[in-house]
């Protein structure tokens, strides 16, 4: 083949191409200018992504890997995440540790779904004004979540956060903790009858060490049993704050599971 003929073959190529995606380019315009069609043809493109995403997941059970060590709050704690949620808490502060090295690094092991399968609403966030809590459990004392809840910057001076020293000279008015926790079981949260017949009182003995605290220990493993905010003679909303802080990232054994994956 000639130089000459090469460069003909060439060309007819090209104009066939352009000839194509002309005609491809007139039948978009046609989509474009209708807006009744365009409209239509989005309608059942959203509709088969929809489809794709959603059916899969009514044939399977659960969506969620449940995880050794999870399990629902104790009344306390719940009355605890009520006040956090009350008092806007979510706004500055995330409970979800992403997998990437500088937040695990920080704050410690990324955050895994079932950590949140009793939360409602979950509290994941998306703002870090202040630090993620997701593992703030057990890693301050009681007496300096006191200190930092009634006067931020007396612990940490560059701190903006607001005081919240009212909560520790208001008595906590939790109300029927019964309905709650039967509230929660229509959800899906594994409350059990005896559970929700002693809601009220597994409240109360949480906050006293000396009651005697086998049941509630057996219902909730790993439960903080103690006085919070430093003052046994009142049961106040500081109380049930520093419990429900004190118990996020707690549950689930994460040295046991690192231990387990390291080669041999």
């Amino acid at each position: 083949m000639t130089q000459r003929q090469t460069s003909l073959w060439l060309r007819f190529r090209q104009s066939e191409g352009d000839r194509k995606m002309t005609t491809l380019t007139q039948k978009h315009k046609k989509i474009e200018r209708n807006v009744t069609l365009l409209a239509v043809l989005a309608l059942v493109t959203v509709m088969i992504g929809g489809i794709v995403e959603i059916a899969p997941l009514f044939w399977i059970d659960n969506t969620v890997e449940e995880v050794e060590g999870v399990r629902p709050y104790t009344p306390l704690e719940l009355a605890g995440r009520n006040i956090y949620v009350r008092e806007g808490c979510y706004s500055c502060h995330s409970q979800m540790i992403r997998p990437f090295r500088d937040e695990v690094e920080r704050y410690g092991h990324y955050s895994l779904a079932a950590e949140s399968m009793y939360d409602h609403p979950f509290q994941w966030g998306s703002k870090r004004t202040g630090p993620d809590l997701a593992r703030v459990g057990g890693r301050y004392s009681d007496e300096w979540h006191v200190q930092h809840l009634t006067d931020p910057r007396a612990v940490v001076p560059e701190s903006n956060m607001p005081p919240y020293a009212f909560l520790a000279a208001k008595d906590l008015q939790s109300g029927d903790m019964s309905t709650h926790l039967r509230a929660l079981t229509r959800v899906g949260v594994p409350y059990s009858e005896d559970a929700i017949a002693k809601a009220n009182e597994d409240l109360l003995t949480q906050v006293d060490p000396f009651a005697n605290s086998t049941e509630l220990e057996q219902r909730y493993p790993k439960v903080h049993i103690r006085d919070f905010d430093g003052n046994p003679d009142r049961l106040t909303e500081m109380d049930a704050l520093i419990a429900y802080l004190q118990m996020i990232g707690t549950l689930v054994d994460f040295e046991a599971g690192e231990a387990l994956e390291q080669p041999r």
